[in-house]
């Protein structure tokens, strides 16, 4: 099964956002979530402002993966993937990420999880 795509939730200065439900993932490698590219003239998703929600409410714990950069350029992906347990019936909140160890080479943030997930991934406003 391909990945889904999980798109931002928008924090918005000096107002409010209603609760979003997430996406829920596909659990196994190769299927998962991507944060695509939503900046057009930057080509690429922001981790730097990129907060993840992630609750597991599968039965058991499980681990999500942020994986790492596969763009050559990016130095920092050799540090690997970054994989957090999420015991069940939780919800962990992970990031900010740093670009470049987890920007693809499209431009987007990759996440496999072990287990079924609700995943929600919130983009947080450059400035207040």
């Amino acid at each position: 099964m391909a990945r889904v795509a999980l798109p931002y939730s928008a924090l918005v200065a000096n107002s409010n956002l209603a609760d979003p439900t997430g996406v829920a993932t596909v659990a196994g490698a190769g299927n998962g979530l991507q944060v695509p590219d939503i900046s057009p003239n930057r080509r690429q998703a922001f981790p730097e402002r990129t907060l993840l929600r992630v609750a597991n409410a599968s039965g058991g714990s499980g681990t999500i993966s942020i994986l790492a950069s596969n763009n050559p350029p990016n130095v920092a992906g050799g540090q690997g993937n970054l994989t957090v347990t999420v015991a069940n019936s939780t919800t962990q909140w992970i990031g900010p990420f740093e670009s470049n160890r987890f920007l693809q080479s499209d431009g987007s943030m990759i996440l496999e999880t072990s287990v079924v997930m609700t995943v929600t991934a919130f983009n947080a406003p450059r400035n207040t």
